[in-house]
């Protein structure tokens, strides 16, 4: 079996290899490449690289978008956390016709398209005042990604042995003293693990922030590398320049937490 799996998995490998290792090139070489030479099929290969565009994307607004990136992405994972974490410890303890309800209303939840939430959310971050404000945004993705997270989250604290919470309440731990003492330290890479996706999936985040944050200069990363698109034109080095500048730091992430991602996106698929 595995002789005939071999030569399926190494196409697949290439396969996935070319699909996605081909574009990322070729953002990476227009970005060292003139505008001049762009679209010259003779330079595809052989140009001569130039660091201009990085030079000229390397301003003031840059570090304010990446300053609002940081926020919007460290606050919604914390506010995430706070719901996600109790929520699902909760459904993976109790059981019958709660659970089946509860995990039914997150995956309606999950399944409504962002775009039908704008308006109604606009509505209410206007009514609270909140509309421009990086916690308007926040909030807006908090409710977007929390019961993703309770999802994922539910099979770590289904992994938890039942029997040590049980030895906790003989030795006299409350309901409170079980979860904080012995549920929590135990899904530790669990949570680890939904904290980098969902850091991942805010810092990536553009509908809510193009539309909850009015004024362009608040604008995280995201809009602002929208924002180079033009109708009077696209430089294509400098975009692409941008577009590298703006993933080192969500590549940093995904580097030092691959080992957890691997390890934790697995867990959900046995529970």
């Amino acid at each position: 079996m595995n002789t005939k799996a071999g030569p399926v998995n190494i196409a697949l490998k290439v396969l996935f290899t070319l699909m996605y290792g081909l574009p990322i090139l070729r953002i990476v070489q227009t970005s060292f490449t003139s505008s001049a030479d762009v679209f010259n099929a003779q330079s595809n290969l052989f140009f001569r690289p130039t660091l201009q565009a990085y030079v000229n994307n390397l301003d003031a607004s840059l570090f304010i978008a990446l300053r609002q990136s940081v926020i919007i992405a460290t606050g919604t994972t914390v506010l995430v956390l706070l719901v996600a974490v109790p929520a699902a410890y909760g459904l993976a303890r109790v059981r019958g016709h709660v659970a089946t309800i509860g995990l039914g209303l997150l995956v309606v939840l999950q399944t409504l398209p962002q775009t039908a939430q704008i308006i109604p959310l606009f509505q209410i971050l206007g009514m609270w005042g909140l509309l421009d404000t990086i916690v308007g945004v926040v909030l807006a993705n908090a409710a977007l990604l929390a019961p993703f997270a309770t999802l994922l989250l539910r099979p770590f604290f289904r992994s938890v042995p039942i029997a040590l919470e049980e030895a906790g309440a003989i030795d006299g731990a409350g309901m409170f003293r079980q979860f904080a003492s012995i549920a929590l330290p135990i899904a530790r890479n669990g949570i680890l693990t939904v904290s980098s996706i969902t850091f991942l999936l805010a810092w990536g985040e553009f509908l809510y922030s193009v539309r909850f944050l009015l004024t362009p200069a608040n604008r995280p990363l995201s809009v602002l590398l929208a924002m180079q698109v033009s109708a009077f034109g696209i430089d294509w080095p400098g975009l692409m320049a941008l577009a590298v500048l703006t993933s080192l730091p969500i590549l940093a992430v995904f580097l030092l937490t691959y080992r957890l991602l691997r390890d934790g996106l697995t867990v959900g698929a046995v529970k």
